[in-house]
């Protein structure tokens, strides 16, 4: 059963898991943290402050990829929200005022529950295939589907004269 929607949401007429036929996503690992379902901080902003760290786990085949991380980096963790609802292409978030569309938003009610957070590294064991990170916004045991290093003359944002 769908789960309930708030006034003004809209659902798509299929659900993407179900009828998906495209390529696959390998799963590389999972992100351990200390939320459970209806525990997790809305956002990475919200779970630095609370102080949990987390960490990344890969399988072991994955492990030699993190060859050139160091602790104190920022990584890039792209992860699947898969207890998240897929089906809502319009929500109402609690901070608006109105629905919105769900590419206007961070939910991960969303077609492909992609999530991303922007992380530092606090620990590392390349042979064991383990990140220690400052914090994270998912739930124990989200599956990881990729490290990206952060570079800020790429990754930050270009400040435009107004």
């Amino acid at each position: 059963m769908a789960d309930a929607i708030r006034d003004g949401e809209d659902r798509l007429p299929f659900d993407p898991e179900i009828t998906a036929d495209g390529p696959r996503v390998a799963f590389i690992g999972h992100i351990r943290s200390a939320w459970e379902m209806g525990t997790a901080p809305k956002n990475i902003s919200s779970s630095r402050d609370t102080g949990e760290a987390a960490r990344i786990e890969l399988e072991p085949d994955y492990a030699r990829g993190l060859k050139g991380l160091e602790v104190g980096r920022h990584i890039i963790v792209l992860y699947w929200m898969h207890e998240g609802q897929r089906d809502l292409i319009i929500q109402h978030p609690r901070h608006s005022d109105v629905p919105r569309g769900v590419f206007s938003i961070r939910s991960p009610r969303r077609p492909n529950p992609i999530a991303m957070s922007t992380v530092e590294i606090t620990s590392l064991d390349i042979e064991a295939g383990v990140i220690g990170i400052d914090a994270i916004d998912c739930i124990d045991k989200t599956p990881l589907i990729d490290i990206k290093p952060w570079v800020s003359t790429i990754d930050m944002p270009v400040q435009q004269d107004k």
